[in-house]
């Protein structure tokens, strides 16, 4: 028989799918056994609509190998194909005839077709050389073989087939160039591959396992015990789980039931603190089952981790880990998305970016947001449990996108306060501010009692204000993305104005600052470039200095882009230093002092003070040997 060639269009595109579409080789029997599962479901239909002697418990879809033929086959009892079937189907390359038999039934919301897009079976030649197709459309008394090694065409010819149905046989190709095809042709391999994509199809799929178990031999020991040996056969299996859980109705499944397929699920040996369940219908139908962990993988903070949830299309595993479902923010999510509506592109590892992904995304932000909410609402030890090991991520999600999710989360982020014992949120702060207060205050430091030893804290605190410690990397990012609260602001007790002081304690304060002007010029002219300013302080009470950064960058930001491994020490961000001196104190008295009687005396106090304030704000200090040496001048 004359082989029949694809046409040119089809000859391309098979030459482009089997070295550009499919990034994995191993979901060729993904392809195949979905093809299988719309064949049923074409035949089950057809069964209700035409009241057809066929039994639904019949179906099935089997998977076998020989490795010796180095072959692996793929059968099933469905719809079958007749010649024309087989020439339409098979010989034009992205004709879908799921696709054509969707459209016939688009008003029967219960028969779910997969494929759609005609180009599935032929990731068979991902793995093969040669591919055999045996059929016979039901009803029809003879069967028809199609056969191809690739784009150089096709056979289609008559053959004896007893039942109706389609068996797909695929030729392995010989193991060269470092692939190992043989791997396919056995029963581990491929009894992971249809656990990992086809786990949840629909209909059974069987493999002849092999099982063992001792068993006696009918001979005795020299104890006269019966001799037992392990022995195997072939048992035939069903290997697929069928309906998932999250396919399950709410009342038909436990939270027991729901931890237990989590942690077998995601390899998790802690219960997550929540399971939400989500069955949504309406301009695009989706089921969830998503978990919110309680400990944090060992790597979630490092470039290694991969975020995303399982996309299952009608119980088809789709992608392991799709990130377009999921909000950066909520990354620790785990779970699975499943949903018939999806826009697959001619591969089902190539999702498009449409309307239907992005509805999902944010029906699955809000459901997570709200059930994070209600647990802080409702079982705070729960939450502070997963905040422990996620808070930081949550307060990421402030900052990503120039804070395009900080509405998202600013509920959610927790602080310690100096206050409060335990951590509060920026509502709880809220709530407690006395009458009056116009700001959240808040201070940085390594720990919350280092922030509390600050000196600038004292007249916040003398004030009945309270003050939140900032003690990550990323919560003054936080925070100064967020800018202010329910109306009010943000602001730094490092930083320049408290908002603290009247008209007629500021015009006190300008008085006095220019009456020490001279001692103050003094100091700045010592330390040169290395402050912006030096100020009496309207902040400091029974503390000598302290240091307050000018414009955008803080003290905190300045260590934080100063430990980023490459750093150039010498052309890192830094902050504009201003040198504040309680005037109240007596080592002002002394250095007022030494300016009228021994200025190089006076210049020796004012680098002290300015290590000093250094110190005190936890920056590293250039030169301590030549700051030991001035302190042991003054004795």
């Amino acid at each position: 028989m004359a082989k029949k060639q694809f046409k040119a269009e089809s000859k391309q595109l098979l030459n482009l799918m089997i070295n550009s579409i499919y990034t994995h080789k191993e979901i060729f029997l993904r392809e195949i056994i979905s093809n299988a599962s719309d064949a049923i479901d074409k035949l089950h239909y057809k069964s209700i609509t035409e009241n057809l002697p066929v039994s639904r418990e019949d179906f099935k879809i089997t998977v076998s190998w020989d490795p010796d033929a180095h072959t692996v086959t793929v059968s099933d009892n469905g719809i079958g194909m007749n010649k024309e079937s087989m020439e339409q189907n098979l010989g034009v390359i992205a004709h879908s005839g799921s696709l054509d038999f969707k459209k016939t039934i688009e008003e029967n919301p219960d028969i779910d077709i997969i494929g759609q897009f005609g180009v599935g079976f032929y990731s068979a030649f991902l793995v093969s050389d040669k591919v055999t197709v045996r059929s016979k459309a039901y009803g029809e008394d003879q069967g028809w073989i199609w056969t191809s090694e690739g784009s150089d065409g096709y056979t289609i010819k008559e053959c004896d087939k007893q039942d109706f149905g389609t068996e797909v046989e695929m030729h392995l190709k010989p193991d060269e160039d470092g692939e190992d095809y043989s791997d396919f042709a056995s029963e581990y391999r491929l009894k992971e591959l249809v656990r990992k994509y086809s786990d949840y199809v629909r209909w059974p799929i069987h493999m002849m396992l092999e099982k063992g178990a001792m068993e006696e031999t009918g001979e005795t020991d020299e104890d006269g015990k019966p001799k037992k040996e392990w022995k195997t056969h072939l048992e035939d299996t069903v290997v697929n789980s069928m309906v998932p859980i999250w396919q399950r109705s709410k009342e038909d499944v436990s939270d027991e039931e729901c931890m237990k397929f989590y942690k077998d699920k995601f390899r998790d040996f802690e219960d997550p603190v929540s399971v939400i369940r989500v069955n949504a219908e309406g301009s695009v139908s989706y089921r969830a089952m998503l978990f919110i962990p309680k400990v944090a993988p060992y790597n979630f903070y490092s470039r290694d981790f991969e975020p995303g949830l399982q996309l299952y299309s009608s119980g088809v595993m789709i992608m392991d880990k799709c990130k377009d479902v999921l909000p950066d923010c909520f990354r620790f999510v785990r779970g699975i998305v499943d949903s018939p509506d999806l826009s697959l592109n001619i591969s089902r590892e190539m999702l498009q970016h449409d309307r239907q992904l992005g509805i999902i995304k944010s029906n699955i932000e809000k459901k997570i947001k709200n059930e994070l909410a209600r647990l802080l609402s409702e079982e705070r030890d729960k939450y502070l449990e997963f905040y422990k090991s996620f808070g930081t991520q949550i307060k990421y999600g402030v900052v990503e996108g120039y804070g395009a999710k900080s509405d998202l989360v600013k509920d959610l982020i927790l602080f310690p306060s100096m206050a409060k014992d335990g951590l509060c949120t920026l509502k709880e702060y809220l709530d407690a501010m006395p009458e009056g207060q116009e700001k959240i205050y808040y201070a940085s430091a390594e720990s919350a009692a280092r922030a509390k030893q600050l000196p600038q804290a004292e007249q916040v605190r003398d004030k009945g204000y309270d003050i939140i410690c900032l003690t990550e990397d990323v919560d003054e990012f936080a925070v100064r993305t967020l800018r202010e609260y329910e109306g009010k602001e943000f602001c730094d007790i490092s930083g320049k104005d408290l908002g603290l002081e009247t008209e007629e304690e500021k015009k006190e304060a300008d008085a006095r600052e220019e009456e020490e002007k001279d001692v103050l010029d003094v100091v700045k002219e010592t330390l040169g470039d290395k402050v912006e300013a030096v100020k009496l302080s309207r902040k400091l009470k029974s503390h000598a200095v302290c240091l307050s950064a000018e414009g955008d960058v803080s003290f905190e930001m300045e260590k934080y882009f100063a430990s980023i491994p490459g750093a150039d020490a010498g052309n890192s961000v830094k902050a504009k230093r201003v040198l504040e001196i309680n005037g109240s104190h007596p080592a002002f008295a002394s250095l007022k002092k030494a300016v009228s009687e021994d200025k190089e005396k006076a210049k020796d106090m004012a680098e002290i003070m300015y290590v000093q304030a250094l110190l005190i704000a936890g920056m590293p200090v250039d030169d301590m040997m030549d700051y030991s040496d001035k302190i042991f001048k003054l004795f």
